[in-house]
């Protein structure tokens, strides 16, 4: 229920005003690290690992004692809103799905591609823009979405924050370039490991919403990606909107040979209309998300009952 409730949240209102981000606090303890301890070493990056790892799992089992305590003088239902609440600022859909929306919502789709992609924008085409905001919505429909509410579900408050903590290190310092590729290998492995069921959930959810009934076949292509995970929900999307994706990208000023993501036969040319026909997504996996939920809901019911009367 707390679960759903935080997906409903996160629909809803999205990022809180006035609240600083707890993915913002975890860049600045990042940062904060870097700027002190930076070595280039792997060692260095394991601290900064079990650093970050430990204070959000302290932080958030500290908080579901707190609201423990206080709904043992109240009642369950505030325990439940407030988990919710905290919840669903780790939760991530509303976000991706406005930020990806921008790019066809202005003239100048480059400068509003830099908050979501590390590749550089300056010198992109529209199209490569849009294509860019679509491997991104896929991707991170599992790191945002997905993930966080798989081990919510499996380990609660603490474990999605020990998740998002993870996931932040490694868009922050997971880069195979000169000063992060000893740095940054540990928290990229980890987060590599935690993301293998997400994101091949996220791609078996894709294809099937898009009714895309052959669902597997986004793997084979999928393993061509240099990352073992993000390669299968683009590809998956990449399948369902009937378009290329992929392709060689320029990152930090240094050209990067990719793999195409597609039919060999779609086009290589993206359009608004296929960041629409990605975007038309959201609608399908919220739904989705909630029938299960709410099927689980369902399903704990009659044991709810029978411990109370047993009680």
């Amino acid at each position: 229920m707390i679960a759903l409730l935080a997906l409903i949240l996160d629909r809803i209102f999205g990022e809180f005003n006035g609240i600083r981000h707890p993915v913002i606090l975890m860049g600045d303890v990042i940062k904060s690290f870097e700027k002190r301890y930076y070595r280039d070493s792997i060692f260095r990056g394991i601290l900064i690992l079990l650093l970050l790892t430990s204070l959000a799992g302290l932080i958030g089992f500290s908080l579901y004692l707190l609201i423990q305590f206080a709904s043992f003088y109240g009642s369950s239902f505030f325990e439940i809103i407030a988990l919710a609440l905290i919840n669903s600022m780790l939760l991530a859909h509303r976000l991706l799905h406005d930020s990806v929306l921008s790019l066809i919502q202005t003239d100048q789709p480059q400068i509003a591609l830099r908050g979501l992609v590390s590749r550089d924008t300056e010198n992109l085409s529209s199209s490569d823009c849009y294509k860019a905001g679509i491997e991104s919505y896929a991707e991170n429909l599992s790191d945002g979405v997905v993930a966080p509410l798989f081990y919510l579900l499996l380990f609660g408050l603490p474990g999605i924050l020990i998740y998002k903590a993870i996931n932040t290190l490694d868009s922050m310092v997971g880069y195979r370039t000169e000063r992060y590729e000893k740095f940054g290998k540990a928290s990229a492995k980890v987060d590599d490991w935690l993301n293998w069921i997400p994101a091949r959930t996220t791609a078996v959810f894709i294809m099937l919403l898009n009714k895309k009934w052959a669902f597997w076949q986004f793997y084979q292509q999928g393993k061509l990606h240099d990352s073992p995970n993000a390669g299968h929900p683009i590809t998956a999307m990449a399948l369902s909107i009937n378009g290329q994706l992929g392709g060689d990208t320029v990152y930090f000023g240094q050209l990067k040979k990719k793999a195409y993501f597609g039919k060999n036969t779609a086009s290589k040319e993206i359009h608004q209309q296929h960041l629409r026909h990605c975007l038309q997504s959201r609608n399908r996996v919220d739904i989705t998300l909630y029938s299960l939920l709410i099927t689980g809901i369902l399903m704990t019911l009659p044991q709810t009952y029978f411990g109370l009367f047993y009680a």
